[in-house]
């Protein structure tokens, strides 16, 4: 990288290559530390740097994060360099010692779980052994609030999930059934029986209510008596889908919505005719093209993207050909991503709309993107859980229909958020910006803590831009999510800055609690939303409706 005296350049130019190509980001689903690279680093004999006094220098400025991102869009580099050069940034002695506190404070946990089960077994026992019934119920009650913790999920009184056992309050002043409570909040996560660890999409309640209520029955009949007129009423539908579109109906409407379908009926079968047999027609005009000289570095991410959707791919793959890098990576843990023919449409999709937009070309998170539309089209065929689906099983023309759906969907989504993905990406800064001056204004503590451990926005909100707060969110709710961003004027544009700030306000409990760089890095690249459903996407879209309705028309409250 040049430099100018002592003065870091933040972006590398490099005119000779495709700008695109952003740094690697560990996302939600992600670590932010990678174990392999860490062997890797260490049989190589790479020492950590140290300053004079011995100590591991902390990563903790915005400096130190312009060198790790300072080769953000040379794509000509192999995806494992990149990958090696943000490693060598990473301070080994840092990460591992945070590493053993966790290990530390889970084991303490742990050991302390096992001593209060040991008790709890014993009163059990001696319940047995009591003959008196009234004796039984008083004991039985005793020991009640201590089941409940372990079989229904619990709130703190903030409102957040426990993330992780190091979250717990670990030598603190507070008394030990506290303590023991917020374990049992934790361990009660992956137990729940709605929604399991394992993404799902279908499901999006978490409350355990039935599939269909009488209200969601009713809901799914207004939207019907406005589909099915011999004009829809698009106003009327936006409204109906800003509290969420039932299953049913979500492909027609979202088609209609971002404008992919006309209003009127009698011209929608024509139209997808011919929006279908044009993309077939752009595979058969480009896509033989992908290995030439001019296209091959944009080809190879999308490849190497694509297949580590699925875990067992995560090992580093030198040779492997820019879109090909990113399929892969989308939502690792859903096994209809793993299928090598749902991986081929996302291929054929990326590719084409990178060299039709040569203004952008292909970006790294385009291809988290193509999933909710993907998702949504082949419900449109399906009546069965789609996680597991096998879309071998369907036939070929409505695969390609659902591929060109949402090749189509996706490129109207993509036309009004494009700066995001020009060069230097000015969309997303501009946006991260407005982000830190409106968190100033509406919660200045957490503006003010966060400048305090020199945690720069543009570290942590730049993914949410790029992204749609996809890595942050589980898939079922980006789903929800997106039904109100499709039913709100400029949805993905503008309306996404208030649910971002929202977002973060969520967990100003958490981020106050945190007290050094690192732990607020941590928690802001891996927040606790495994187990997020309808319930909490509504509340928060409602809060970022509130912000939006307070600060969208008076821009000057961005500014003191």
């Amino acid at each position: 990288m040049s430099t100018d005296g002592n003065k870091k350049q933040f972006w590398k130019r490099n005119t000779a290559k495709v700008p695109g190509s952003i740094q690697h980001v560990y996302g939600a689903q992600h670590p932010p530390f990678d174990p392999l690279l860490h062997a890797n680093l260490i049989k190589a004999g790479i020492k950590p740097q140290t300053t004079p006094g011995g100590k591991p220098k902390k990563a903790t400025t915005f400096q130190e994060f312009e060198s790790i991102t300072s080769d953000a869009w040379d794509v000509g580099d192999d995806d494992d360099e990149l990958l090696a050069m943000a490693a060598q940034n990473l301070n080994i002695e840092v990460v591992m010692e945070t590493a053993n506190k966790v290990i530390e404070n889970h084991s303490k946990q742990q050991e302390k779980q096992r001593q209060d089960d040991a008790g709890a077994s014993e009163l059990e026992e001696r319940e047995e052994e009591d003959t008196e019934e009234e004796e039984q119920g008083e004991e039985g009650e005793e020991s009640t609030p201590e089941v409940s913790f372990a079989s229904e999920p619990s709130p703190l009184s903030d409102g957040r999930l426990v993330k992780s056992l190091s979250e717990a309050p670990i030598g603190s002043p507070k008394d030990a059934a506290g303590e023991r409570a917020s374990l049992h909040r934790q361990q009660s996560l992956p137990h729940r029986p709605t929604i399991p660890m394992v993404a799902r999409i279908a499901d999006q309640n978490t409350s355990g209510t039935p599939a269909m209520t009488e209200r969601e029955a009713s809901r799914l009949d207004k939207f019907r008596q406005v589909l099915a007129g011999p004009n829809t009423d698009l106003d009327e539908l936006r409204k109906l889908s800003w509290s969420g579109i039932p299953r049913q109906v979500r492909p027609i409407t979202w088609k209609l919505l971002s404008g992919y379908l006309p209003a009127n009926t009698e011209r929608r079968e024509s139209t997808l005719q011919r929006k279908r047999q044009e993309y077939f027609g752009f595979i058969e005009q480009y896509y033989d093209s992908r290995n030439d000289e001019h296209h091959q570095d944009t080809y190879r991410q999308i490849r190497i993207d694509i297949p580590r959707m699925s875990p067992e791919c995560l090992l580093l793959q030198p040779m492997v050909t820019e879109i090909h890098i990113d399929i892969p990576r989308t939502n690792p843990l859903i096994p209809l991503f793993q299928q090598a023919s749902v991986q081929e449409i996302f291929e054929r999709i990326l590719f084409i709309w990178a060299i039709r937009h040569p203004a952008s070309g292909y970006v790294q998170g385009i291809n988290d993107l193509v999933t909710p539309f993907f998702v949504v089209y082949v419900f449109e065929y399906i009546k069965e859980e789609v996680e597991n689906f096998d879309v071998s099983s369907l036939q070929e023309e409505t695969l390609r229909n659902i591929e060109a759906d949402s090749f189509w969907c996706m490129s109207k989504l993509l036309d009004g958020i494009q700066d995001n993905y020009t060069f230097a990406q000015p969309g997303i800064q501009i946006k991260v910006k407005d982000l830190e001056e409106l968190v100033s204004r509406i919660d200045e503590m957490v503006h003010v803590h966060m400048q305090q451990y020199e945690v720069e926005y543009l570290q942590f909100a730049f993914r949410w831009m790029n992204n749609l707060l996809m890595r942050e969110l589980p898939l079922r709710c980006t789903i929800r999510l997106w039904d109100t961003y499709q039913a709100e004027p400029e949805g993905f544009s503008h309306f996404h800055l208030y649910v971002c700030a929202a977002f973060l306000v969520r967990w100003r409990k958490a981020i106050l609690d945190e007290r050094d760089f690192q732990g607020l890095m941590i928690l802001l690249q891996n927040l606790p939303t495994m187990h997020w459903g309808n319930e909490e996407v509504s509340v928060l879209l409602a809060e970022a409706y509130r912000l939006k309705f307070a600060f969208a028309d008076a821009p000057n409250h961005y500014k003191r």
